[in-house]
């Protein structure tokens, strides 16, 4: 899909996880979509219908029948974070919390919803429009509210 929709000059963003596939005679790091079903799209409402038409796409998240866009900060928070060599997990979209901004470190600008565990300090990335996160481990010194 995303490479029909790549050939169609459509700018696309599938952010990856790493994790392990067992065959019966071997195990390989595979790259696994971080969302699965979900692939980021960049194209013109008035072009849809072409998007529609990829092998794979199912539909267009939309609201009221139009393409609903993800704000410009969640995409480019995800493409920070999978740009880092940071550990990452997918994680439910946490509804409480706190609105922060990263002001020290590699994530220096992201912005996120900060979840504390024990000693440690959460950060969850989130794309609301379709319901999904994804969490990583930050210190909570290194992070001010948005």
């Amino acid at each position: 899909m995303r490479e029909q929709l790549e050939r169609k000059e459509v700018e696309t963003f599938l952010p990856t996880i790493t994790r392990w596939s067992r065959w019966k005679d071997r195990r390989k790091k595979i790259a696994w979509p971080l969302f699965p079903g979900y692939c980021f799209a960049r194209f013109d409402p008035a072009n849809r219908l072409g998007i529609l038409r990829c092998t794979g796409v199912v539909n267009i998240v939309s609201f009221d029948g139009e393409p609903a866009p993800i704000a410009a900060v969640q995409i480019d928070s995800l493409r920070r974070l999978v740009d880092v060599d940071l550990l990452y997990d997918p994680c439910p979209l946490i509804q409480e919390g706190m609105m922060v901004e990263v002001v020290h470190g590699p994530l220096r600008g992201v912005v996120g919803r900060l979840v504390r565990k024990g000693a440690h300090a959460r950060l969850v990335l989130s794309v609301d429009l379709i319901g999904q996160a994804v969490s990583v481990e930050v210190d909570a010194a290194d992070v001010k509210p948005y």
